[in-house]
């Protein structure tokens, strides 16, 4: 008997599923027959390479596609560095949207540049954390960081020193656990973390409007895929068609701070609660063990808040838990009558009982000090420093400007602190000497801080308008800009277009240089030129803006104040024009030793120069030391046999060597 199409058709649809038994009796047909069948049509094997092409098509798709979506620049860039002029380095001003897809005007980093090649003498130093680390409200300069930038620099004057500040505002431990394999590529001397306050609210937490979800796993799962222009376009078409459907169409206004909580209250020992604890701790171990692999030095700070002058935001009914703001008011009455170690400890109760979590809870801090035993790395008490520092022991108003960014004051002790410990651990330059002694190096450093009154008028709006809006305030109850913000003086004006209207805080500097250069205001224009050339000194024309103008003082015969002028811009950065004025100015007030000195660079920095020769052969000869004055006169005249004055001079020094 030979079986039917129907019969075959069936056998070779069960012969998987079934056995020959089985199959002979659905179909009614003798065993032997079916064996025979089977053993006569052998199942045919997929091919190998079936398997292969089957699984390499949709690899080979997304390859292209990335591919092409990189050719075609498709999208913001997301690499973490960016090359401003060659030979330099910086965080890329677009690397937050990383993190941020919903929020416009991405925070951005105070800008810190640094060699693409790290120098032999270098000693760099990055700073990770959030708007504390980035120095808020005093942005660009007044961050920890640039107190330390500018010890070491007092320091170590013979060491290239480069400290990198890539703090961002309303970020978290997700970023810092991001940037750290980029940055430990640039390698760094040293790491200084100051992160922990945004858990909760910063982008990526389990209270922000910019989320994920609650699993670690899958936000750095999605962080690491956020490199690829794939990622990007997926995300951009998700956006686009949540617009689309959405029947919201307001967005959210208001400051960065008030934008970000989409969860507004998580309640103290919530899931919530517990989830940003755990997501800082298993950040932070991410981030602490690629240090030690790399045996790259780190250094943690505590955190630190606004406790005695800072009430709770939001006060709650929580089962056994006390209202947050009852417990603030005992803490006070606690403080009234003396009893400061009580007041302490109920201030930072009402703060973790705060169902905002704008400052991090005490948990936090007992992580990072946990830390310092489990890794042994070095833990920076900043929380002890600032109490330390403040009446009765109990921080408050005095260093601190809001909640939790600390003042001008708080930043500099801030950075003190972890420059003690920097010393201690011997994480500084190893081949250069300190230049002056250690007692005197934090007074000198802060006298010589580059900071001016519209900063710190700058930093006075800002924090104006932050307590503005919620949760200072009703958002309904917020007082127009022009009426909160008083304006007095052409600096305000400035502060008040920073702050409001966008104009950049380079801008600002630069009208006010400008304003103070019309005027022939030389302290208050040098003051704003090195403030520019500090936070930029790759700018070439902040450098020729001084030159300028001394050369012009020079023209007017306003020695002294072309030579403060040239003194500044040598100080900042020397160059021929500077040390030939400077040895020039001296030489005519018969400053015979300091003319010899900067003449002498001048003529290194440019050796055709006949004027700074001649000029230095006279001085020389001032000096007495004939031998030299008469070779550097005879350089003049191989030079130009007809300079004014050489061959008279030449005469002189003749009759002087054959004495």
């Amino acid at each position: 008997m030979t079986l039917n199409k129907k019969q075959i058709y069936f056998t070779e649809k069960k012969r998987r599923k079934f056995s020959a038994e089985e199959i002979s009796k659905k179909l009614n047909i003798p065993i032997e027959e079916i064996k025979q069948y089977l053993n006569s049509h052998p199942v045919q094997q997929t091919p190998f390479y079936f398997y292969i092409i089957l699984i390499s098509i949709p690899i080979l798709f997304f390859i292209l596609l990335e591919v092409g979506l990189r050719i075609f620049s498709y999208g913001i860039d997301l690499s973490m560095w960016v090359n401003p002029i060659n030979g330099k380095m910086m965080l890329n001003p677009d690397v937050a949207h990383r993190y941020f897809s919903t929020v416009k005007n991405v925070p951005t980093s105070i800008e810190d540049i640094f060699d693409s090649e790290k120098a032999p003498n270098a000693f760099r130093v990055f700073i990770l954390g959030e708007s504390s680390a980035a120095g808020y409200p005093y942005m660009p300069l007044g961050s920890f960081s640039r107190y330390i930038r500018k010890r070491l620099e007092i320091v170590y004057p013979n060491t290239k020193i480069e400290v990198i500040n890539l703090g961002l505002t309303a970020v978290n431990s997700y970023t810092v656990r991001d940037f750290i394999p980029g940055v430990l590529q640039q390698k760094p001397d040293l790491i200084l973390i100051y992160t922990g306050h945004n858990e909760y609210y910063g982008a990526l937490g389990v209270g922000s409007i910019e989320s994920f979800g609650t699993s670690r796993t899958f936000v750095n799962l999605v962080l690491n895929l956020n490199k690829f222009k794939t990622t990007q376009l997926l995300r951009d078409f998700i956006q686009w068609s949540e617009k689309i459907f959405s029947s919201e169409q307001t967005a959210k206004t208001g400051t960065l701070m008030s934008r970000m909580a989409k969860d507004q209250t998580i309640t103290l020992e919530s899931d919530n609660y517990k989830i940003g604890l755990e997501q800082f701790q298993d950040n932070m171990r991410d981030v602490i063990k690629m240090a030690k692999d790399a045996d790259v030095p780190i250094i943690l700070g505590t955190l630190t808040s606004n406790l005695k002058d800072q009430k709770p935001f939001i006060s709650l009914k929580i089962d056994k838990f006390p209202l947050a703001e009852n417990v603030f008011f005992e803490a006070r009455s606690a403080y009234s009558s003396g009893n400061y170690k009580r007041a302490d400890s109920l201030f930072r109760f009402a703060k973790d009982l705060d169902g905002l979590r704008f400052r991090a809870p005490e948990k936090i801090n007992q992580i990072i000090r946990r830390f310092g035993s489990e890794f042994d790395v070095p833990i920076v008490d900043v929380d002890s420093a600032f109490n330390a520092e403040s009446l009765n022991g109990i921080v408050g108003d005095n260093l601190m400007t809001d909640h939790l960014h600390p003042t001008l004051q708080g930043y500099e002790l801030m950075g003190k602190v972890f420059f003690e410990m920097m010393k201690k651990e011997n994480d500084l330059p190893k081949n250069s000497a300190a230049a002056i002694p250690y007692e005197k190096q934090d007074s000198t450093t802060i006298a010589q801080f580059p900071f001016s009154k519209m900063d710190s008028t700058i930093a006075v709006y800002r924090i104006k308008l932050l307590k503005n809006d919620w949760p200072y305030i009703d958002s309904r109850n917020k007082i127009p800009d022009s009426q909160l913000l008083d304006q007095k003086t052409f600096e305000d004006s400035l502060a008040y277009k920073c702050v409001t209207k966008g104009i950049s805080w380079i801008d600002c500097h630069q009208e006010l240089a400008d304003k103070y250069l019309r005027e022939k205001n030389v302290d208050g224009f040098l003051q704003h030129i090195e403030i520019l050339i500090y936070q930029y000194p790759i700018v070439v024309e902040y450098y020729d803006f001084i030159d300028k103008l001394g050369l012009d003082l020079i023209k007017d015969k306003e020695f002294d104040k072309a030579y403060k002028v040239f003194l500044k811009r040598y100080q900042i950065k020397p160059n021929d024009i500077s040390t030939k004025w400077l040895g020039t100015i001296d030489l005519n007030f018969s400053r015979i030793s300091a003319a010899i000195k900067y003449l002498e660079e001048s003529v290194r920095f440019n050796k055709a120069d006949t004027q700074t020769l001649y000029n230095l052969a006279g001085a020389y000869a001032l000096n007495k030391d004939y031998k030299k004055s008469f070779d550097t006169i005879t350089r003049v005249l191989n030079s130009d046999p007809n300079y004014p004055g050489a061959q008279n001079l030449m005469q002189q020094l003749r009759s002087h060597l054959e004495k």
